[in-house]
């Protein structure tokens, strides 16, 4: 098998394994009586595609479409000034566009194409070579099954937003060229080889041939989305440089009432993200989808109760923000702990967020403009390591595979993390020199100065 399945040597839950174990052996049995003699055996045994996961996935892959297109695009854009309203909004469409395209063509099977090679899916599936309607795709439990177009299209929403998330970084000052020929670059050479390396059965840090073969974990996307673009959204902010006029001028959000609209598309649309990742509409996905509010709510009071006591007053902004830490920091966790142990690992990531936010960011002196590093990329480092510690059954978990200690998971954690760190900022970091050789990173003076959506689009959003 060579895909899909997320939390390598794990069932779901002890009891949930048995319910399907003695389900599936009720059936055995009743065929065997029932059924002829000369009956097959591997007609029993065939994978089923199961109707009702199968239409979970398919609202599932819509709801993360919905975080990318409004949310995100929403999300950020009430977050930059109104004369760069459009241009913020313009590229996640168009990374939306591009990627989808790109993954057809060649990032499905770069990810999850079969091949062995720890680093890489092969070349088999390219064009989505050999792929109908009647292939399939495997689920979390043995003998169900997906429509692998299913299966493909899911793991491209992943793809389309992890890049849209980037942008944040170094909103307001970079050519519209750019963005798109940089993540064209960056989803071949970061984001497919590290989604192979976590999700697909070959890869690195699934197999965990780098931890003496204790697998990391990472349910819907702690390493493989959050850390890879804070991470490319960092080198990104202090390579492109900052806003003209940054740190002196007011660059404060044009309108928080459409942050707030997106965040609250984000926070719904995530269900999708993180229950969806279960592949299947059963108590797993349950779990996850319950983690998701629990997680996101510990963030959010967390987050407000912090601001109140350090500025005395908590802010609209720190609420989304808290959103989105909670968010992330239990994506890598969703379906592997419990709704407690959420509340906790959510408000811990939202105190180092807001820490990274509110002075790591200021003494340190980067521009990264919306927070993408201090929010994806370090709450997806607190919740992949979060989640080697509260997977544990004494805190709530679903309990780690046979023989392996919460020690040596958090330890197969970290090396996750840093495999994906710096494969990520290496990588991301020769893209963006090798786009700005060829097409330049930055507009000129005058254009950043009048606003991006009028010299890069031609149109403005809002007219007196």
């Amino acid at each position: 098998m060579t895909i899909m399945q997320r939390i390598a040597p794990m069932a779901r839950t002890a009891a949930l394994g048995a319910l399907a174990l003695g389900a599936m052996g009720t059936l055995a049995a009743f065929a065997q009586e029932t059924a002829p003699a000369a009956a097959p055996a591997a007609e029993a045994a065939a994978p089923v595609m199961d109707k009702g996961d199968t239409a979970w996935m398919l609202v599932s892959t819509i709801l993360v479409l919905f975080m990318i297109l409004p949310g995100l695009a929403l999300f950020y854009g009430g977050l930059v000034r109104a004369k760069n309203m459009l241009s913020v909004l313009m590229q996640c469409t168009m990374i939306t566009a591009v990627v989808i395209i790109v993954w057809v063509l060649w990032g499905y099977s770069f990810s999850f194409g079969g091949g062995t090679g720890a680093f890489f899916g092969g070349f088999a599936k390219v064009f989505l070579s050999g792929v109908t309607a009647d292939s399939t795709a495997a689920t979390f439990s043995d003998g169900f099954v997906l429509p692998e177009y299913v299966f493909i299209a899911f793991q491209m929403t992943f793809a389309c937003i992890t890049p849209a998330l980037i942008v944040g970084a170094f909103a307001e000052r970079i050519k519209f060229r750019a963005v798109v020929l940089f993540v064209i670059l960056w989803v071949t050479f970061v984001y497919f080889p590290i989604a192979h390396m976590v999700w697909d059965a070959s890869g690195l840090i699934f197999t965990g041939a780098h931890a003496g073969g204790i697998a990391a974990l990472d349910f819907a996307g702690g390493t493989v989305v959050h850390i890879n673009a804070g991470i490319a959204g960092l080198v990104g902010s202090i390579l492109v440089g900052k806003r003209l006029g940054y740190g002196k001028d007011n660059m404060a959000p044009h309108s928080m009432t459409l942050t707030m609209v997106g965040a609250s598309i984000l926070f719904v649309g995530w269900f999708g993200f993180n229950a969806g990742s279960n592949l299947e509409a059963n108590g797993g996905a349950a779990l996850a989808m319950i983690n998701t509010f629990t997680a996101t709510a510990g963030a959010i009071v967390a987050w407000v109760v912090i601001e109140g006591l350090m500025r005395g007053k908590a802010s609209m902004l720190g609420a989304a923000s808290g959103v989105v830490a909670g968010l992330v920091a239990v994506t890598p966790a969703a379906g592997l702990i419990g709704p407690v142990g959420a509340i906790f690992l959510g408000a811990i990531a939202s105190a180092v967020c807001y820490y990274f936010v509110a002075v790591v960011k200021i003494k340190m002196g980067y521009d990264d403009s919306l927070d993408v590093f201090g929010i994806h990329g370090v709450g997806g480092i607190v919740g992949a390591i979060g989640t080697g510690i509260f997977t544990s059954t004494s805190l709530g978990g679903i309990g780690y595979a046979d023989g392996v200690s919460m020690g040596g998971q958090v330890y197969s954690q970290i090396i996750a993390v840093l495999i994906t760190i710096v494969w990520c900022g290496i990588g991301s970091a020769i893209l963006y020199k090798i786009v700005d050789l060829i097409v330049g990173l930055r507009p000129t003076v005058e254009a950043e100065q009048q606003g991006l959506d009028l010299t890069s689009h031609g149109e403005v959003a809002y007219h007196s």
